[in-house]
């Protein structure tokens, strides 16, 4: 039990260290900038908005942005390839680097295949889950929606 617990230690005093020092190397002079967008409104206005607030940061930023729109709930719509307004939006943005993330969990709950969905979409598990994957990332974060 005594070897254990040593050895225990020895990985803690480790992972420590490389978090320590990984936190070192990656400054906030860093000339990246990382966003998260949460998207789950039916709101089409709120999409249109989303689309604009992107292009907008890529006239700022047009190099080291990264751009991850996570769509999930009611705003699903958004990405499937029947239903969307805003096809040509998705496409021009996915080819400047702009990912677009659909939740499985609200797939499966609004009965939405992979193949129903806009070619420049991706899939994760659960969206609110991406969201906060990112976050713990570093990533800043953005709610979409208009009031």
């Amino acid at each position: 039990m005594k070897n254990y617990k040593s050895i225990l230690l020895s990985v803690s005093i480790l992972l420590f260290s490389t978090i320590t020092n990984s936190q070192t190397i990656h400054t906030p002079a860093s000339s990246d900038h990382k966003i998260v967008i949460q998207l789950n409104t039916a709101d089409t206005l709120a999409w249109n908005a989303t689309m604009g607030n992107i292009k907008n940061l890529q006239k700022i930023w047009p190099e080291n942005l990264y751009v991850e729109v996570v769509v999930h709930g009611l705003a699903l719509d958004l990405l499937v390839a029947s239903k969307t307004p805003m096809a040509k939006d998705i496409t021009e943005l996915a080819k400047t680097g702009v990912n677009f993330m659909a939740c499985e969990n609200s797939m499966r709950k609004h009965h939405i295949a992979k193949a129903d969905l806009v070619l420049e979409a991706f899939t994760v598990p659960s969206g609110v889950a991406e969201v906060v994957i990112k976050q713990e990332a570093g990533w800043s974060y953005l709610k979409a929606g208009v009031n």
